[in-house]
């Protein structure tokens, strides 16, 4: 018997979900560098992440970090176009980052983790540049990072952002970490949500809603997002998840809860803000239609 969700049979979300963690296997870069600049000069459409420092808005895209202008027209932060595939803000304001460097760099392939203590003006590597994209990243309130190694099908673990533990192997598109207990994680997969209460050790089914993006800003904030833009508030958690609204623009590509009442989500036409728990939306910064992950 199928399960239903939002009108809609589970499978049909989940078919959704598995085109995307497919896209997670391979990097978003085409491979040509023409292409890529040829991005870069038009709108911003694949975005990758979402933070706040200090009131402003940052976006993590294919084509480097940018802010909303008054008009909301995106501006490059900083002089790195890198294609920053996983991207978070943690809780002292600095930022981490992952991906793929932009065409023409010297670099390795695989940036690993990078950290911004300028609000992205300027990077420094911090660990296994070269090894790791980490296509989602998330730290804890003791500043534990946890990020997906989206190519190995992993989850890593560091304590410090340098010296790195593997945990569980599973297949997700994005994670969590809860912001009472450092060990509690959650991830989103095909089947639904699962979690972890051992640092990412082992997983067990926590929800058999699929969501696509999940995000825990405070004991009492977590949100997710399904496939088709339908946002969610979780409780017991993240067993139990309450319809709120559909975000507008189409299929989102991000979404990072700030606390209790405010919200930002990337779909495909724009950055949306929220500040009234989802239940209404203002387009902060426009974007190209495009693909997620």
């Amino acid at each position: 018997m199928k399960t239903y969700f939002s009108g809609r049979p589970a499978t049909t979300l989940g078919a959704a979900l598995t085109a995307a963690l497919a896209l997670t296997l391979t990097a978003c870069s085409s491979g040509d560098p023409a292409d890529d600049a040829a991005g870069a000069r038009a709108a911003l459409s694949h975005i990758h992440g979402l933070g706040l420092r200090d009131d402003t808005l940052y976006v993590a895209t294919h084509q480097g970090l940018h802010r909303p202008d008054a008009e909301g027209r995106p501006v490059l932060v900083g002089d790195r176009r890198d294609d920053f595939m996983g991207f978070t803000v943690t809780a002292k304001g600095d930022f981490l980052a992952s991906g793929h460097p932009a065409p023409g760099g010297d670099g390795p392939a695989d940036l690993g983790l990078i950290t911004s203590t300028d609000s992205g003006r300027s990077w420094r590597e911090k660990s296994l540049a070269g090894k790791v994209d980490f296509h989602a990243l998330d730290s804890a309130p003791d500043s534990t990072v946890y990020g997906y190694d989206s190519a190995n099908g992993l989850l890593r673990v560091s304590a410090d952002g340098v010296t790195w533990e593997d945990r569980a192997a599973l297949r997700a598109l994005d994670i969590t970490v809860s912001p009472a207990a450092p060990g509690t994680v959650l991830a989103t997969t095909e089947t639904g949500v699962v979690r972890s209460t051992d640092g990412g050790r082992t997983f067990a089914p926590a929800s058999e809603r699929v969501l696509a993006y999940v995000s825990w800003a405070a004991p009492d904030a977590l949100f997710g997002i399904d496939p088709e833009g339908v946002l969610f508030r979780g409780t017991a958690g993240g067993t139990s998840w309450t319809r709120i609204a559909t975000v507008p623009g189409g299929a989102p590509q991000a979404l990072t809860a700030v606390d209790a009442r405010r919200l930002l989500v990337a779909t495909q036409d724009g950055v949306y803000e929220s500040r009234d728990a989802g239940r209404r939306f203002v387009r902060r910064m426009a974007v190209e239609s495009g693909g997620g992950h």
